[in-house]
């Protein structure tokens, strides 16, 4: 039996038989077709010659009935900025929640048996386990590990099953009382992400490289013989660490095929809600989409939201997270400041400093930015790529970048006080420290802080955070951005926190300095650089058990960084020995 087969069985199950033409009109088949498929389901006893279904196409529509659903619900929905609060399940159409739509449509065809995969804000999905009678199954590595993972902590529970993702609307019902083969549904619409597509024989396989297939949706049915198949195949890559991040459907796969026959949905039908553009497009009275963020940018640039297009979030950087949007067709980037970050940072200042750096070819180009928000728009760079540290070409570019703004002898009416900041930071943390030697390494410093008030000083506008990231090549041109930490300090600080942030040993450090100084690093450069490194590495240690005070973890960000203050306290106190300033 294929496919075409079981079509026209379900449709004398559910219609009855009026005529050869009627067959046509339902199926879309030609009326060769439909005799061919008449002929063989008689032949296999599942009709008679009155074409009325036989005992045994009764005994199949029973055993292959539906008996339950499982709805995908642990993703964090990443792609949904500026919505990032509401988990995708819970998103309003209409003024019903998606997840609840996808519930009463399983409740009409008298599906009540229904799991739910929770994660991201698991406890708002709490309310429909009373509300409906679901049964909850928490992922607790959601943050790790994508739908594949969700789907094998439900295994025992895929045979005879809909497998249902919870950001898909669905105008018409998707789901019936009865079934008849395993499918998984797509669209006639092509995606560039997407990685099956339909063959001539109506079959969905793999896109290999070629790259663009059918819209995948999601929503799959299956059968025992197909659901222990996929069972064995979750099974096996669950278990394997490259597969975190797969998406189910993986496991539906025999070789470049996949194992259930493809269900065309037409666009109109299914609605997959990925973006906020996607939501704003469905229903543009939707409560969710309400955002202090697009509000933001419709007010600075005096256009409707509805103006604001190709939204996107940028998932990088440690302190802030980063939106692309297009006005106009041009595109433009919104920093949002991360959890802590304005009370650690003063936007009026790092407002000053973009007008110090305005037209100087050194910083990002600012369009508009907040002193009271922290808000910041600036044009979107497109190729553009951030510096390699491992590259030596593009350590020259930026080391001699670095030197260059430097040189330009920039003022700003405000300091960057490495001790005053790492004191502050202290309070702000306001916990006990993580490491056993902390009071002991933190005297080491401030040693080193005496030892620097020996030392010939230099003063100018520095960025104080000059991370690799913080370099961004376009047209191999390489620029500064976020000055968020920027003030009056010693350039000798960025050339030493350039060098750590990249995870230099003194070899590369010393490389590093012998660029900055074009070949000429006297021993004193070199003393302030080491001291630099270690202080530097205590401040970025300090600052980091701060952030992950407010939920945020980097890692072993804060091990390096700590780990650099006590190794280049040695090295520092061996060269100033030499050098009699110990």
């Amino acid at each position: 039996m294929n496919k075409r087969d079981w079509i026209i069985l379900a449709i004398l199950g559910s219609y009855g038989y009026d005529s050869h033409r009627s067959l046509v009109q339902r199926t879309g088949y030609s009326l060769g077709l439909i005799n061919s498929s008449l002929k063989k389901l008689t032949q296999e006893e599942y009709i008679n010659s009155d074409y009325l279904l036989t005992n045994k196409a009764k005994n199949y529509m029973r055993a292959a009935k539906p008996k339950r659903a499982i709805i995908l619900a642990a993703g964090m929905g990443l792609r949904m900025t500026p919505i990032n609060q509401i988990p995708k399940g819970l998103l309003q159409i209409n003024g019903e929640p998606l997840i609840e739509h996808i519930i009463r449509q399983l409740h009409e065809v008298e599906i009540h048996e229904i799991y739910i995969v929770v994660g991201f804000k698991m406890e708002s999905f709490e309310y429909l386990t009373d509300k409906y009678g679901v049964e909850l199954v928490s992922n607790n590595d959601f943050t790790t590990k994508n739908s594949l993972h969700s789907l094998h902590l439900v295994e025992d529970k895929l045979s005879n099953c809909y497998i249902v993702p919870c950001n898909v609307w669905f105008s018409r019902n998707p789901f019936s009382i009865n079934e008849f083969f395993s499918w998984y549904a797509v669209s006639e619409f092509i995606e560039d992400d997407s990685y099956v597509r339909l063959n001539r024989k109506m079959e969905l396989v793999s896109t290999g490289d070629e790259g663009g297939g059918n819209s995948m949706l999601g929503l799959c049915y299956l059968l025992e013989d197909e659901a222990e198949a996929v069972r064995a195949n979750l099974h096996k890559f669950a278990s394997q660490r490259k597969h975190s991040k797969d998406s189910w459907e993986l496991a539906l796969f025999d070789g470049d095929k996949m194992l259930a026959y493809a269900r065309i949905m037409l666009g109109q039908s299914a609605y997959a809600i990925k973006t906020y553009e996607e939501l704003r497009e469905l229903d543009s009275e939707s409560q969710n989409l309400q955002s202090r963020r697009i509000n933001y940018i419709s007010h600075m640039f005096n256009i409707a939201e509805d103006e604001i297009t190709d939204i996107s979030g940028l998932f990088k950087g440690m302190t802030n997270r980063h939106m692309r949007f297009s006005v106009g067709g041009k595109p433009y980037l919104l920093r949002i400041p991360g959890e802590g970050s304005n009370e650690i940072i003063n936007r009026e200042q790092e407002a000053m400093i973009y007008g110090v750096l305005d037209g100087k070819g050194i910083s990002d180009v600012v369009t508009f930015i907040s002193p009271e928000e922290g808000y910041k728009i600036t044009e979107y760079w497109e190729n553009s790529r951030n510096c390699d540290a491992t590259n030596w070409d593009d350590v020259t570019a930026c080391v001699k970048q670095l030197r260059r703004l430097h040189d330009m002898r920039l003022e700003v009416s405000h300091s960057f006080d490495i001790w005053e900041k790492t004191q502050w930071f202290e309070r702000l943390r306001n916990s006990p420290p993580s490491f056993a030697d902390y009071d002991e390494t933190r005297s080491k410093m401030a040693s080193l802080f005496e030892l620097l008030e020996k030392l010939p000083k230099d003063r100018c506008l520095c960025h104080n955070d000059v991370a690799d990231v913080n370099f961004m090549f376009v047209d191999d041109k390489a620029y500064l951005i976020d000055w968020e930490y920027g003030g009056m300090c010693d350039p000798h600080f960025d050339l030493a926190i350039f060098c750590i942030f990249a995870d230099y040993d003194k070899e590369q450090i010393d490389r590093a300095s012998n660029i900055y100084f074009d070949g000429c690093t006297d021993e004193i450069s070199r003393l302030k650089v080491y001291t630099y490194c270690a202080v530097g590495g205590f401040l970025w240690s300090v600052w980091s058990e701060y952030k992950g005070s407010m939920g945020v973890d980097f890692g072993d960000y804060t091990m390096k960084q700590y780990r650099y203050a006590k190794r280049f306290y040695i090295h520092a106190m061996e060269l100033a020995t030499k050098l009699s300033l110990a």
